[in-house]
């Protein structure tokens, strides 16, 4: 009968992963990606953190595990804090030193799955257009343009994966009606490559300030707004700021606004009444910030259809505050491959059946939370609590600023609890031998 075959729309770290898996679960893959060639920068996703599980799924995925540790820094702490904009004086509001995260870069990430990948698995430079399923539902046909050359060329496959992003135009086919929700804020975001100049007064000055840095997850607080920053490697500084504001009126395909030089210099001035002055000063040096537009959207209750299944952010678009969006992405991904693997192309069926029961009630959960983490740190309304205050919050409403309360946050499913623990007597046999 040949192998099952699935074509992934999306080459970013969602459909990179979703390759891994699928070929791992024995099925031809081919990935579709309109961006010309693979990315070397990283101009819309700077800097993320991984959770101990998606570490574990990576490591599984290459040939060469410790890869994953050369190519990220440890983030072992969690800590909020709060700066008063007006005496600049800090304090730490909760500290978790058990966090065991990893800090990368979004294109070192994307890099290392994808180069791990077998040759020619993923098509640069095609554009997807359209679907259709077969009238027996026994085969999706996929229309995609070859940029390059401006021809249409058809795919048929097995299975469509849905992994283009929280703006997925193959979910709105199924859903045209489904909006998603403007958080009320937006985010500053850049990375300070600071590799000539590691002995500068500035960063001299920001590490004396912040002495953790190179192992830290910092969330400063101030008065309706907070920062996120934390080092990642070969001297890099990941930098995030959240500010309350109508909804901007975007422009095409994307949640990422072009800004001027006069928002950046107002962003500046903010910058100075907000925070310490050696936060200041690194903010000043990134050279492109650019500027997100905070979505969401109330959790779906179906995420496949016949022969179409999405993952990631086009099944679950969330804010960041939870670091879910590329953990979630990691974990859909590992939970299909187990699930299609388990089922094989004849149950088809029972095995997206079996993923969205298991994805589901998870990422529900972790979308909300991070929902509602958004609006606790940016001092946002909430129907159950006041609004939150930096300078008066009292220790337990500040437990609830930390990381690991994140509904899931230790979980591993059982279906991927049997799949490490084989690969584990595996290893131990072949060391062995």
């Amino acid at each position: 009968m040949g192998k099952a075959k699935a074509v992934i729309v999306g080459g970013s770290i969602a459909g990179i992963c979703c390759a891994h898996a699928l070929i791992r679960a024995g099925w031809d893959v081919v990935v579709l990606e309109k961006t010309p060639a693979p990315p070397t920068g990283s101009p819309t996703g700077a800097g993320l953190g991984l959770d101990p599980l998606s570490q574990k799924i990576i490591k599984s995925w290459l040939k060469q595990p410790h890869l994953l540790q050369q190519t990220t820094l440890p983030l072992t702490v969690d800590q909020n804090q709060a700066t008063d904009g007006e005496t600049k004086v800090s304090r730490t509001l909760a500290r978790d030193e058990h966090f065991n995260f990893r800090a990368a870069y979004w294109a070192d990430l994307h890099s290392l799955l994808y180069s791990t990948l077998p040759p020619d698995i993923v098509l640069w430079g095609y554009l997807f257009l359209s679907f259709s399923i077969y009238d027996d539902k026994s085969k999706v046909k996929v229309e995609t343009k070859v940029l390059e050359t401006d021809i249409t060329i058809d795919i048929v496959a097995d299975l469509l994966i849905a992994a283009d992003g929280c703006l997925s135009s193959i979910r709105q086919s199924f859903l045209p009606d489904l909006k998603l929700r403007y958080s009320g804020y937006c985010a500053w975001r850049g990375v300070l490559d600071f590799s000539n100049n590691k002995h500068s007064e500035a960063i001299i000055s920001l590490k004396k300030m912040y002495p953790d840095l190179g192992k830290c997850l910092y969330f400063d607080l101030s008065s309706g707004t907070h920062s996120v920053f934390y080092e990642l490697l070969n001297h890099r500084f990941n930098w995030i700021w959240y500010i309350n504001q109508p909804e901007p009126n975007l422009k095409g395909n994307s949640v990422t606004m072009k800004v001027s030089e006069n928002l950046i210099q107002n962003m500046h001035e903010e910058a100075e009444k907000t925070w310490i002055p050696e936060l200041v000063s690194i903010i000043k040096e990134i050279k492109e910030p650019f500027l997100n537009v905070i979505y969401d959207c109330d959790p779906l209750e179906q995420i496949f259809w016949d022969k179409v299944v999405l993952i990631g952010d086009a099944a679950h678009p969330t804010t960041p505050h939870g670091l879910r969006s590329t953990n979630m992405s990691i974990m859909d991904a590992a939970v299909l491959g187990k699930c299609l693997e388990k089922w094989g192309v004849e149950n088809l069926n029972t095995a997206l059946e079996e993923y969205r029961s298991i994805r589901l009630p998870v990422t529900t959960k972790q979308v909300l939370y991070s929902r509602r983490l958004g609006r606790i740190k940016q001092c946002l309304s909430l129907s159950d609590r006041p609004s939150f205050d930096p300078k008066a919050a009292n220790p337990e409403d500040c437990e609830e600023l930390q990381q690991k309360n994140m509904p899931h946050f230790d979980d591993i499913p059982s279906l991927l609890k049997y799949f490490f623990l084989t690969g584990v007597v595996i290893k131990a046999l072949l060391d062995a031998n």
